[in-house]
């Protein structure tokens, strides 16, 4: 069923490939978070619809390393599932060059074990499944020496990691490119294996098999695709990597990512992968995709870093934030991080941009540092305002342009209130200079918000930047340090209402 006229996801912004599965009236949701730290934040829910972050699975330093991951490196596709009264979590971190991760829980709220590390799973997106007699059974997207090797399956001992068979393969899928994200599931007679393939642009999709084993041979449903967006019309694009959930009362649902592109054509989406879900309905033993599953809460007004805990929705690239920020009487002290000459990070600590209308504002003191607030998508992508000294610049950064688009003068020392507006582009969809929003950066005084630049929101975009990430907006500091006084975001889907 394609999606409604005005669809939001469950849960916005940049969460890609989510992972679900249900305790007793309780949901619980994993995704994605490649470079940025803590990894793989954690979602639960009573109703499918509304959901609330109740922490990171890989929470510690010793359960993850991204200080070496490049963008959209790290962390990907995690796979969550209940077995035996424990909750397991398999992912991928592409950075470490230690393949998969493999962590376990009796409470998902405590903390997750240190990691077990399947260094013979060689490959993408790994699946947890246990077949009758109880031997848990990896099904991935794998590698071998001349590149993707299709979808592959290896019994794995989750004690101590090791491979307890060769891999064999299970299915190519229909067709399509990159066959990956596996799930492997026991329902009634049949093994169903639910993948995606296409790739995750806009030739993404969801396909099913079944078939007696968890090994196969898989018989593909005959009207696959079971999800896909590829060629209509649709204000949600790029449909794709999902994983089914029973209810209690029996019924399904399923969980799956998708984009909000918009501008002119090839059209642009600013807020990475975000995760919707519909219901599903069964029909001669093959699943079909019934009514999405859409929230009704629009609006978002967040004050954040007022609390002694940073908030679970704050993460840092290649760094925990709570290496970079730390408690104050004055509020949070960002220090810069240590040079390294093969970044090009200043130290960043912030939350996902989650609306299709956004604002951030910070009231900081630069005065022992150069630093302010920032939207972007990676440290080459980004429009940020710098205080230094007596100075506010708004300065975009684009590949490797970086242009200052305005200044202003300030009390050297004080306070500065920082502003960046994420509003909805003017002009016809036919016009090449119609992009998916603009970007405006500007300090607020005593006359209101004075705009220092503005920027086409496609250039801090996943179509110019590239990778799989969406956007963040946060605090920064390239030198010294910046204390910030405090730090509120706010954002709806409705392009009349501003923020």
């Amino acid at each position: 069923m394609p999606a409604p006229a005005h669809p939001r996801p469950v849960v916005p912004g940049f969460h890609p490939d989510p992972s679900i599965c249900r305790v007793g009236d309780t949901y619980w949701m994993v995704v994605s978070s490649f470079e940025y730290a803590p990894g793989v934040p954690l979602f639960r829910s009573t109703d499918l619809v509304t959901w609330e972050q109740a922490g990171h699975v890989l929470a510690r330093p010793s359960q993850l390393d991204v200080s070496k991951a490049p963008g959209s490196g790290g962390i990907t596709a995690p796979t969550i599932r209940f077995h035996d009264g424990r909750f397991w979590l398999v992912t991928t971190n592409l950075a470490d060059g230690g393949w998969q991760v493999l962590v376990h829980a009796e409470d998902p709220l405590g903390e997750w074990s240190e990691p077990v590390r399947l260094t013979d799973v060689r490959g993408i997106d790994p699946d947890l499944a246990w077949d009758d007699d109880g031997t848990l059974l990896v099904t991935y997207a794998g590698f071998g020496t001349g590149g993707p090797a299709g979808l592959v399956q290896q019994a794995v001992d989750p004690v101590t990691g090791a491979a307890l068979t060769e891999r064999r393969h299970v299915w190519q899928g229909t067709g399509g490119r990159f066959p990956e994200g596996p799930h492997l599931y026991r329902i009634g007679r049949y093994w169903y294996l639910l993948i995606a393939e296409g790739g995750t642009e806009r030739g993404h999709a969801v396909t099913i098999a079944r078939g007696p084993s968890p090994s196969g041979p898989f018989e593909p449903c005959p009207e696959n695709p079971l999800l896909t967006h590829r060629g209509i019309e649709s204000p949600v694009q790029n449909t794709g990597h999902s994983d089914l959930v029973q209810r209690p009362d029996g019924s399904w649902a399923i969980v799956f990512h998708g984009v909000r592109p918009r501008g002119a054509s090839p059209q642009f989406h600013v807020l990475g992968r975000e995760t919707f879900a519909a219901e599903v309905v069964w029909e001669d033993g093959w699943p079909r995709i019934g009514e999405w599953l859409v929230p009704t809460i629009d609006a978002v007004q967040a004050e954040e870093l007022g609390s002694p805990a940073l908030p679970d929705s704050w993460v840092s690239p290649r760094r925990f934030p709570t290496e970079l920020l730390t408690r104050s009487d004055g509020g949070w002290r960002l220090s810069a991080a240590d040079p390294d000459p093969t970044s090009e990070d200043s130290a960043f600590a912030g939350r996902r941009q989650e609306h299709l209308v956004a604002s951030a504002r910070a009231v900081v003191d630069a005065s022992r540092g150069v630093g302010g607030l920032a939207v972007r998508m990676d440290a080459r992508h980004q429009l940020a305002l710098e205080v230094d000294g007596d100075r506010v610049r708004a300065i975009a950064q684009v590949g490797p342009l970086r242009q200052v688009l305005g200044q202003t003068s300030v009390p050297a020392g004080e306070d500065v209130v920082l502003e960046i507006r994420a509003v909805p582009d003017e002009g016809h969809f036919s016009s090449t200079a119609l992009g998916p929003d603009q970007l405006l950066a500007g300090v607020v005084g005593g006359n209101g918000f004075t705009e220092l630049g503005r920027l086409d929101g496609r250039y801090v975009s996943t179509e110019v930047a590239g990778g799989m990430t969406g956007r963040l907006m946060g605090v920064w500091c390239a030198r010294g340090e910046l204390v910030v006084r405090s730090f509120s975001y706010a954002g709806t889907d409705d392009p009349e209402t501003s923020v």
